[in-house]
């Protein structure tokens, strides 16, 4: 078995990693996953400390874990590519979050491990999903070549990830996209993004975004953490 514990859309919460570190140092999880969306929250515009902990708190999970596989997000990259009119960006935080994002990577076993897109084993991680219809139109000739795919798109810009179906972007939960997320064939995506109360499965597909809130700030999903095996795809909640 390799087991990966998945810290899915964190938004402003710097408690996740201290409860991911516990689960980490406790149970029998080889490697841990985040699948992105670090900063932002309902209404936190101002609050730069907390961005700061957060941030923070990312890094020293890294500094512990420096093999953990980190998945950007459409609200990170918001930072990254300067796309100043994105729900929750933070002009107050933004120097911070960019700054602590460069710390993040410097702090990681490789650069590589802060990408869009990650394949461990027979498991693809992202923020929101690698589907078809993207690749399709961007790398149609090379679509067998999931590697090639996965560096290809890791390799974008805002020009071509700051599109619906990218995979920042895309929500096969809220509607029949489902069968598109079938590419690739014979892997198992785990993914982000869309708040679910409990893991949602779907064929190919697991959405784990469980600990995401509504405006007021109560907890929408169920505030679990979830396990990955990356070789034999099977996956459940993690008992620490």
């Amino acid at each position: 078995m390799s087991k990966a514990l998945i810290i899915p859309d964190v938004h402003l919460k710097p408690w996740m990693f201290e409860q991911a570190t516990d689960i980490m140092e406790n149970t029998d999880c080889e490697l841990a996953v985040s699948l992105g969306d670090l900063v932002d929250d309902w209404g936190c515009e101002h609050k730069v400390d907390l961005y700061e902990e957060t941030l923070e708190g990312a890094v020293r999970f890294a500094r512990k874990y420096p093999d953990t596989l980190w998945c950007l997000g459409n609200h990170d990259l918001s930072y990254m590519w300067d796309q100043y009119d994105h729900p929750g960006y933070s002009s107050y935080a933004a120097d911070a979050v960019c700054d602590m994002f460069e710390t993040l990577r410097d702090t990681l076993g490789s650069p590589d491990n802060l990408a869009i897109v990650h394949r461990k084993d027979n498991v693809i991680f992202s923020h929101a999903g690698v589907c078809s219809s993207f690749v399709e139109a961007y790398m149609y000739d090379m679509m067998d070549d999931t590697d090639y795919v996965i560096d290809t798109i890791n390799g974008f810009g805002v020009d071509e990830m700051w599109v619906n179906d990218s995979p920042v972007w895309v929500r096969p939960q809220n509607w029949d996209l489902t069968a598109d997320m079938l590419y690739p064939q014979g892997f198992l995506q785990v993914v982000g993004h869309t708040p679910v109360r409990r893991m949602l499965e779907q064929e190919n597909m697991i959405t784990l975004d469980v600990f995401s809130t509504y405006r007021d700030g109560t907890k929408y999903g169920n505030e679990e953490f979830y396990w990955v095996d990356t070789i034999s795809r099977e996956y459940g909640i993690v008992d620490a």
